[in-house]
């Protein structure tokens, strides 16, 4: 009799199992720790950057390849106001005054109405003569017919501004009077700014002025012939650079040199020679002699009554000739 023989199904082997069942439990543990660390209040979203941890555990930031474009807005800027600036002064402030390069108007001389604008000069002038900046001299005014603004004392040749004086002998010290400018004041307080070309001799008095016409016309009537004043130095405010002039007959054996235009009156002039500087005589009729051709076409060194210098070089010698330069004192 044939028997029914039944086919059991394979025995699974315990250690296959024993693997299922780790499988299941550490699936479930996965699970469990993923919720876990969902739930944790310190958990942040995804913020573009890939985190990773390094082996000391550490949270090291890696940037992503191509950043997200930022959507925020701008932060406004802080409404906090940083102190304002303080002005510190250079060393330069402190240095003497450096020379103009610039050219500026020429000064105006008018009467009452331009003159009133015009302020005395001031300040430490140690090379100064007789006339001082901040001094007021009285002493009276008379006129005289300048014509075409010749300075003859002075030897500034002829000139289109009449507005200039004739200084008294005392006051005008050799020519260190020439070219000063000078505030005059009548009793009325009419006033007018002249320049000094000339020198009034004899009868006039330390203290007077011998004013050009058109210039005593500005703060009295001609018809008064004389009357007191009181006048003291100005610095211009505005000044064209200066110019030099060698004197007719100058040459490398003897020369005679004078400065026109300068803003102040003129103290010194000196000339640079293989020993040093070596300062020229003052004459009356305002030029500073080498007699022995000392310096002659060489720098030049001028200083004003305030004891500012300047340096001019490259000035030739061509006689009777004016030289334009690119400097001037400074205005005081």
């Amino acid at each position: 009799m044939a028997s029914h023989s039944q086919r059991r199904p394979p025995r699974r082997s315990p250690l296959r199992r024993r693997g299922v069942l780790v499988g299941a439990t550490a699936a479930a543990v996965a699970l469990v720790i993923s919720l876990v660390m969902a739930l944790r209040p310190d958990h942040q979203a995804d913020d573009g950057y890939g985190a990773a941890t390094s082996a000391a555990g550490a949270r090291v930031i890696v940037p992503p390849t191509t950043p997200e474009p930022t959507t925020s807005s701008p932060k406004k800027p802080s409404a906090t106001r940083s102190p304002s600036p303080t002005a510190t002064p250079s060393v330069a402030s402190a240095a003497k005054p450096k020379p103009r390069a610039t050219p500026t108007p020429t000064p105006t001389s008018g009467g009452s109405g331009g003159a009133a604008a015009a302020r005395p000069a001031s300040g430490d002038a140690p090379l100064a003569g007789r006339i001082r900046p901040g001094t007021t001299y009285q002493g009276v005014a008379t006129f005289y017919g300048a014509g075409n603004g010749d300075g003859h004392a002075c030897s500034y040749g002829p000139s289109a501004d009449v507005m200039t004086a004739a200084m008294n002998t005392a006051d005008y010290e050799t020519s260190k009077a020439c070219g000063a400018y000078v505030l005059v004041r009548a009793a009325s307080g009419a006033s007018v700014t002249v320049r000094i070309t000339n020198e009034c001799p004899g009868d006039c008095a330390p203290g007077q002025l011998d004013l050009s016409a058109p210039a005593f016309a500005k703060i009295a009537d001609p018809v008064a012939g004389r009357i007191p004043i009181t006048w003291s130095l100005l610095s211009p405010a505005t000044a064209e650079p200066l110019s030099i002039r060698y004197k007719t007959g100058s040459s490398q054996y003897w020369c005679g040199i004078q400065v026109i235009g300068h803003r102040n009156p003129l103290a010194r002039l000196e000339v640079r020679t293989g020993s040093g500087w070596v300062r020229l005589a003052r004459t009356e009729y305002n030029y500073f002699l080498s007699e022995q051709g000392t310096g002659c076409g060489g720098s030049i060194r001028i200083s004003d009554i305030y004891g500012e210098q300047l340096t001019l070089d490259g000035i030739a010698v061509r006689p009777d000739v004016v030289q334009p330069t690119r400097v001037q004192f400074a205005a005081h």
